[in-house]
């Protein structure tokens, strides 16, 4: 670790700063599902996911690989673009945690480098082809693959429950909804532990460090892992709230087959090197289930929300990021500036969320939090098409036809 600058360090902190809110902010992928339908208790839950991330870590570095030498050409990238590119991320992810949107660090990270680099290098800095193909196509793929596999998947458990007896199954869907929770929690570690792995590798590669090409060292990989173990160990209930609550009503089938859709997918990627977004995938695979389940109702008003937060993200935090490297350009004074608003913006966003706080004790409530930030945010999505029934009536709908497992119905939240 010789030869590591005042700046390069900073850096580094930085990124374990933002895998230490990948963290937080994901732990809604793996646990969500089993926290709201009771298969563990909120704090277990959390507990199991953050030992398994620091695991799942240690498995690959194929991902890392893709970030630290594939995105971006890193001849002629400066240290201080890293240092903007994580100002841009981290803040994003911050942003929709308040909000309760399960938006994607991963793509919050490449947006905020894209910028960040294009800022700093034009255009030609960024490699378009691997953009496309290790980021964007991954992008809208893994959701449908997700959802249609979780869809399938929940539709094949439900007629095993009818074969073999609802009691006979319940417990068992239980046992592997903990199974498949914890095949998520590694599949997380192994692929978004591994983008801070490779933009601390992009750092060190910049800050002439490393030669081109390098992996990552040993206590990079550690280090990664700890922060991102100690992240999902808080738990961002707010997130958690959303995705077991927010998007549709779950039963352990569902879950199950949920989870172990989405792990799939995430634990394929990983071994390929896509660089896809674990949260869009454990999204879509919630949806799939939703769907799944005869008489299940999606909360369309939720989901476009998301699909909402899902397009800005590449944006926005590229617009960050371009941002910040603008400050850093100027000098000493402009790198002061641009950490002191990190610090600053932070503040205001965690100050927000105590205005309404979720915690282990309501994360299974039926309601979201709806903060100022929020509350702007419904306003300007577009409504559905065509007459809303009021809740009372979603909630017969959704009685009429219940699955196997059905729990009691409640009315649908907007």
């Amino acid at each position: 670790m010789e030869h590591i600058t005042l700046l390069l360090g900073i850096v580094i902190v930085t990124a374990l700063v933002f895998d230490f809110t990948n963290g937080f902010h994901d732990t809604a992928n793996a646990m969500a599902t089993t926290i709201s339908t009771g298969a563990l208790k909120p704090k277990t839950a959390v507990a199991m996911s953050a030992v398994l991330n620091l695991v799942g870590a240690f498995l690959s570095v194929e991902v890392a690989k893709t970030i630290s030498g594939g995105l971006i050409n890193e001849e002629g990238i400066r240290t201080e673009v890293i240092f903007a590119a994580l100002v841009g991320a981290i803040l994003w992810n911050l942003l929709t945690w308040l909000l309760g949107l399960p938006s994607s660090s991963s793509h919050a990270l490449f947006g905020g480098l894209i910028g960040a680099a294009v800022m700093s290098a034009g255009w030609s800095s960024v490699n378009g082809s691997t953009v496309i193909t290790k980021v964007l196509l991954p992008a809208i793929a893994a959701p449908v693959v997700a959802g249609l596999a979780a869809m399938l998947a929940t539709r094949l458990t439900y007629r095993i429950s009818r074969q073999a007896g609802e009691k006979a199954t319940s417990k068992g869907y239980r046992a592997g909804q903990i199974t498949s929770a914890g095949l998520v929690s590694l599949a997380h570690g192994t692929n978004d532990a591994q983008k801070t792995m490779g933009i601390i590798t992009l750092a060190l590669v910049t800050g002439g460090v490393l030669a081109p090409g390098s992996n990552p060292p040993l206590w990079v990989i550690v280090s990664a892992g700890i922060a991102i173990a100690l992240g999902t160990y808080l738990g961002g209930w707010r997130i958690i709230r959303t995705m077991g609550k927010g998007l549709t009503d779950l039963a352990p089938p569902q879950g199950f087959a949920a989870q172990t859709s989405a792990a799939t997918v995430i634990l394929a990627s990983s071994h390929l090197g896509f660089s896809l977004s674990t949260t869009q995938s454990c999204s879509g695979a919630v949806m799939g289930s939703g769907l799944g389940r005869k008489g299940g109702v999606v909360r369309w008003s939720t989901a476009t929300r998301m699909f909402v937060a899902w397009g800005l993200t590449l944006p926005a935090a590229g617009l960050v990021g371009a941002g910040a490297e603008f400050l850093t350009k100027q000098g000493t004074w402009g790198i002061i500036l641009t950490g002191a608003l990190l610090i600053a913006g932070s503040a205001v966003i965690w100050t927000l969320s105590r205005r309404q706080p979720v915690t282990v004790d309501n994360v299974n409530d039926d309601h979201e939090p709806a903060g100022v930030v929020t509350t702007a945010i419904a306003a300007v999505t577009p409504p559905p098409a065509g007459p809303v029934a009021p809740a009372s009536a979603a909630s017969d709908l959704k009685t009429t036809i219940p699955g196997p497992d059905a729990e009691p119905a409640r009315p649908a939240t907007v």
